[in-house]
């Protein structure tokens, strides 16, 4: 089917105003400087319980990683925790771009949301945002009880390259010795850097996140010589995905990432996880942040957010 028409418009204002990142803009700062000069879209904040701003440890040597938490509007002792990592490929995007998309999350899923302002690229590369993730899981895991959370339910969710660091927190959870996680939401994650799917050939233009945006951001992200076959980096590299968390994973029709996250989807279904994938038709890279104005994002909300209830053991 077609891009839904309502999509075809946001798809055009979005691509209207957005920096034409891989072609005409190429410095990173540069690329921020025009997202920031954009006007802010004029909308209440979403009411939760309350929203605290924290800075946690970070890996070894690293700085302390800021994080801002969300607890839902309608709270009790023992709750889930998510950790959430925005997209931006890596470069781009802040705690701020997806603070309205925490907020539903917090309350959709009834958890506490921890949502992760990791280093970003080119000025810290691979693995950089990865390892900040993964340094947030651990705090929360040894923290939950004080934050009035349940350490035996800690899940991970991020959306495009926020979906490839969820799901590496998790192979580094595996990989290290902990901590355990129920969950992982993958939200059409961007997960390969060899860019080579028909979803890239038939979905390179024309539907606001462009072919050439996807390779700038791996450029900044591994950078010249970085290891674009690390697991840490590419997860669909891995050798062995036993052993993860059950996965959600969304994917939208228009949208160059879709094959990559249905292959890595059927590839954890092959390791024996538990696994969900479920493509939107019609829709496009980044859809599910605009709630608002496409029924397609709140019907995907909640399908995600269900998924999480049941892994937590918390759904109807």
């Amino acid at each position: 089917m077609p891009l839904k028409p309502e999509a075809r418009v946001i798809v055009e204002l979005a691509s209207a105003v957005f920096p034409k990142l891989g072609t005409e803009v190429l410095d990173a700062a540069e690329a921020r400087r025009l997202l920031a000069a954009r006007p802010a879209a004029a909308a209440e904040p979403i009411p939760v319980g309350r929203v605290e701003e924290r800075t946690v440890p970070g890996p070894d040597g690293a700085p302390e990683v800021p994080v801002r938490i969300y607890w839902p509007a309608v709270a009790g002792p023992g709750l889930p925790v998510v950790v959430f990592c925005h997209g931006g490929g890596f470069t781009i995007c802040s705690l701020d771009s997806h603070d309205r998309f925490c907020r539903t999350m917090t309350n959709g899923i009834g958890a506490i949301v921890v949502s992760v302002d990791y280093r970003q690229a080119p000025e810290h590369r691979f693995p950089a945002a990865a390892e900040d993730a993964y340094a947030v899981v651990r705090w929360v895991a040894d923290r939950a009880d004080e934050l009035g959370g349940d350490p035996a339910r800690i899940s991970v969710a991020g959306d495009s390259s926020g979906g490839n660091l969820a799901t590496v927190t998790t192979l580094m959870a595996r990989d290290r010795g902990g901590p355990a996680l129920a969950h992982q939401l993958l939200i059409y994650p961007m997960l390969d850097p060899s860019r080579d799917t028909a979803s890239y050939r038939d979905n390179a233009e024309g539907y606001f996140t462009t072919a050439a945006h996807l390779r700038w951001y791996w450029e900044q992200y591994l950078g010249p010589d970085g290891d674009g076959d690390h697991p840490y980096a590419a997860p669909p590299r891995a050798a062995d995905l036993s052993g993860l968390p059950p996965a959600h994973v969304v994917t939208a029709e228009f949208d160059p990432l879709r094959d990559e996250g249905e292959a890595y989807g059927a590839r954890l279904r092959s390791a024996g996880v538990p696994t969900e994938t479920v493509r939107y038709e019609g829709e496009f890279h980044g859809f599910m942040s605009m709630a608002d104005h496409l029924p397609d994002a709140e019907k995907a909300s909640a399908v995600a957010f269900s998924a999480v209830r049941r892994a937590f053991g918390n759904d109807e």
